[in-house]
């Protein structure tokens, strides 16, 4: 047999070329999911791969905001709900939302005075017509509030920052003398700024230090139902560039932050230009915050980019999220994975803006929102109420909501919805000072975002509402690995530092 020593030579080229080239690395990671099918931040494995799977590229060189934290709210209903629990119930609760077990919250909302969750009307300036606010007092907060915020410091390994936001000013301060409606009199603009300050001090004697303030919550208001406080934009800016904002420095508090709005995002535009109009009426607005309720699935991606647009050094969070107007549903997971929640706006929405409030599954809300606001310059995010009994309450007005842990105090027991589960994705992987990068996503039925810690590991949440399974290959410096993604699933893949 003859042999072409030509062939050879060109077969043996051809394989040490082959053998030269370099082979595509292994991505290392860690895979967590939560699934409509049980899983609940299970730690699961990549897979050995599938020709159909889409890709998503992580770019760590290119980022964008930076994060302020996630987390939720301490309000009178949920404190007075832990007081009501064995002792143990009490510790599992704040240890799942604060400690390293759990979703390590690191950003956090208060009320000042009472808002809708609480168990009645009460103001910290009780007396009328005390201008210098020398009856001033937050012992309404001494049994509940406090000692939870305590509680919850004690088991924060990092720490969490607090947004305090009030709903109202007492009655005797305001126009229509109600808790409901109405406006700040200007006569007590001073005043108010006073209330702030004291408050600062207040808490700061209770061991705890505020980070920041909203000027007001919702100063649109709420349809006149529960407390509130109106102002438009021009009012606020002129509140804060001259009464607040000088109040605070002048205490030797301007590290305080001080965000404006505190309402939907679909009426961003009009606040932010007005806010930002000058440089002396931005002066002591640290930043803008929002909330979601305009609509059930719209993330309003136009009104965040504008917002950040207009003053891109400042912050853009959203400090209040729920499944509203529902009673919980106790111990069926099910039910937060499939669309049979309404809220507020099913009933009372108008005409025009009905089609933005249709009937929803609370996680895939919750998902699809934060995602959105973090893929469009939002820094943090905060959920509502931490803790409700399973009427959705107590709440003086009988506006029940949903929170992410339900109780039974009568029988001491405990639920972890799957909002908790989701809410924990973004908070217990995204730490504060991490920053949003750069995500390519060929399956548009997927929805990503990423960040890169300061630690430098990178957090990939992946969500896929849809009801059949998906996989895809995540690549990231010339490395890759294959994951699979339940139906109805949230993962988050962590990438750790090299």
């Amino acid at each position: 047999m003859k042999i072409d020593l030509k062939s050879v030579l060109l077969f043996m080229s051809i394989l040490m070329i082959l053998s030269c080239e370099k082979k595509q690395e292994v991505l290392d990671v860690e895979i967590y999911e939560t699934s409509a099918k049980g899983n609940k931040l299970s730690k699961i494995k990549p897979f050995s791969g599938d020709e159909n799977s889409s890709t998503i590229k992580i770019n760590d060189q290119k980022k964008f905001q930076t994060i302020t934290g996630f987390g939720g709210s301490f309000t009178e209903s949920s404190a007075y709900l832990l007081n009501k629990l064995s002792k143990e119930k009490r510790n599992e609760i704040l240890e799942a939302y604060f400690g390293e077990s759990g979703a390590k919250y690191s950003l956090t909302r208060t009320h000042m005075n009472s808002c809708d969750f609480s168990l009645s009307n009460y103001s910290y300036t009780p007396v009328a017509d005390d201008v210098e606010l020398k009856h001033f007092s937050v012992a309404e907060d001494k049994d509940d509030i406090i000692p939870m915020i305590k509680d919850a410091m004690a088991i924060s390994k990092d720490g969490f920052k607090i947004i305090a936001s009030p709903w109202s000013a007492a009655p005797w301060m305001k126009d229509n003398n109600s808790w409901v409606g109405g406006k700040l009199l200007p006569k007590y603009y001073d005043t108010w700024a006073l209330f702030f300050s004291k408050y600062l001090d207040a808490y700061k004697n209770e061991g705890i230090n505020i980070w920041g303030f909203t000027v007001e919550n919702e100063p649109h208001g709420n349809g006149n139902n529960w407390e509130s406080m109106h102002y438009s934009p021009k009012e606020m800016t002129d509140f804060v560039q001259n009464h607040l904002g000088p109040k605070l420095e002048k205490d030797g508090k301007s590290d305080v932050k001080i965000l404006g709005y505190d309402q939907n995002r679909a009426g961003l535009k009009e606040w932010v230009d007005e806010m930002y109009k000058t440089e002396e009426s931005a002066k002591y607005f640290d930043g803008t915050a929002i909330h979601w309720y305009e609509s059930t699935y719209e993330v309003f991606p136009e009104a965040l980019q504008y917002a950040h647009q207009k003053s891109p050094d400042k912050y853009l969070i959203e400090t209040e999220g729920c499944v509203d107007s529902e009673v919980p549903k106790w111990r069926d997971d099910l039910w937060y994975w499939s669309k049979e929640a309404t809220d507020w706006g099913w009933d009372w929405a108008s005409e025009k803006d009905r089609y933005l409030h249709p009937k929803y599954a609370p996680v895939n809300r919750y998902a699809r929102d934060i995602i959105g606001c973090l893929n469009n310059y939002v820094d943090g995010w905060v959920d509502w109420n931490m803790v409700l009994d399973t009427q959705g309450g107590p709440n003086w007005f009988k506006n029940w909501c949903v929170a992410p842990v339900i109780v039974d105090p009568e029988k001491d027991e405990v639920y972890f919805t799957p909002i908790y589960y989701t809410l924990s994705h973004f908070s217990k992987f995204i730490r504060p000072e991490a920053s949003i990068i750069e995500v390519t996503n060929s399956d548009k039925e997927l929805q990503v975002t990423a960040a890169k810690n300061p630690d430098d590991s990178i957090a990939v949440v992946v969500f896929n509402e849809g009801l059949n399974q998906k996989s895809f290959t995540l690549n990231f410096l010339e490395k890759s690995v294959s994951v699979k993604i339940d139906a109805q699933a949230i993962q988050t893949i962590i990438i750790p530092a090299n």
